[in-house]
């Protein structure tokens, strides 16, 4: 068994240093919505969580390791209110399967008795969208020449990941993404790879993960040399997370966007590179561009985890959508979550506009023992 995972995790990092290596302009990419929470505890917790693996199986969508022994048979829906007219929303259901198999009856009790699972496999399928609404037809003065239509974007994830022993797993998403604004259509095809590990007794846990390695097959436009086409947004992603022995704390550090060093929307002309033809970013310190990187979260969790309060702080969603004129609480989301017999309620709240507040709900039922 650790001879095959050993084989796994090698493939899979060849396959990110592979990705990471093409990577020549990082800061082109379509189909952005993918780095929108997919749910509310992705939400609460600044956006991305690519170390946390507690049971709850959207946390695959940012780090397929993720998945859990306790997603088996869990259905989550979640939906978000960003703007008047517009819907964002997921559904996620995981399946565990398989046997621990090539070994003694007596060794396969030991890995059960050290807290293995009696599935290793864990499977899960789940889509997100983004309904844009309706829009009125205008010109390029901006005057309505009557008629409206709308635009979306889907994305499927078909996730896999593999138990290694107690503390490490690895895992696999292929991931289909469609969208359509107008009668522009575009169809792309990513996938992510990542790993997870965490400590006997699970108060440090570790992932690692490269999202979105994948181009565009058709392109929203086309050109005789196929430059229409673009990559997705790709995305190296580290996760530490600590949870305090003896206090219901839980902290989380993410490091996001690790592939390049520029993060910021604000562009120069007046540079004298840009005689040249290339593009440089505005003066940002580096100690601010460094913190762009990174998102810091804390929970309060009961041992039994059966509910959580969460607050993060996303300093490069602070720094994208801060007003410099009034006070705002961009960067800043809270979350809370509470399990009711078989069923676990999450809401979230952030700033993901300049003027308007984000909402966000899930609902998690077990079927399993719904069907008891």
């Amino acid at each position: 068994m650790r001879k095959y995972g050993l084989i796994i995790l090698i493939c899979l990092f060849a396959i990110a240093n592979s990705a990471v290596a093409q990577v020549s302009n990082a800061g082109r990419s379509v189909f952005s919505f993918m780095g929108l929470p997919a749910s509310s505890r992705i939400n609460a917790l600044g956006g991305s969580n690519v170390s946390l693996s507690d049971g709850d199986i959207s946390m695959g969508m940012c780090n397929p390791a993720l998945l859990h022994e306790k997603s088996h048979m869990m259905l989550q829906m979640n939906f978000s209110y960003y703007l008047p007219g517009t819907m964002f929303g997921s559904a996620l259901y995981g399946h565990n399967f398989g046997e621990v198999k090539g070994l003694k009856s007596e060794r396969i009790n030991e890995l059960k008795n050290e807290g293995a699972p009696e599935k290793p496999n864990y499977f899960a399928v789940g889509i997100h969208y983004l309904d844009y609404g309706r829009m009125k037809y205008a010109d390029e003065n901006g005057n309505l020449s009557g008629g409206t239509f709308g635009a979306r974007d889907i994305l499927i994830d078909v996730m896999y990941a593999r138990q290694l022993g107690k503390m490490f797993k690895v895992g696999v998403t292929l991931k289909p993404v469609y969208s359509i604004y107008e009668h522009y259509s575009s169809f792309a095809i990513g996938a992510d790879v990542g790993a997870h590990f965490q400590t006997r007794d699970s108060t440090f846990q570790m992932g690692l993960v490269l999202q979105n390695i994948g181009w565009q097959l058709k392109s929203f436009y086309s050109e005789e040399d196929g430059s229409g086409k673009e990559m997705l947004p790709l995305n190296l992603q580290l996760g530490l997370t600590y949870r305090v022995k003896h206090a219901p704390l839980r902290f989380h550090l993410q490091i996001h966007n690790m592939q390049t060093w520029y993060l910021n929307y604000e562009w120069t002309s007046m540079d004298k590179s840009a005689t040249t033809g290339d593009i440089i970013p505005h003066n940002v310190k580096w100690y601010d561009m460094l913190f762009r990187h990174t998102i810091w979260s804390i929970e309060v969790v009961d041992k039994r985890e059966r509910f959580y309060i969460a607050l993060s702080y996303n300093h490069r969603r602070r720094a994208e959508l801060n007003l410099q004129d009034q006070r705002s609480l961009a960067g800043f989301a809270l979350g809370l979550g509470v399990r009711i017999k078989q069923a676990h309620v999450d809401f979230a709240i952030s700033q993901m506009t300049k003027s308007n507040f984000s909402y966000q709900v899930g609902l998690t039922l077990d079927i399993n023992s719904l069907m008891k």
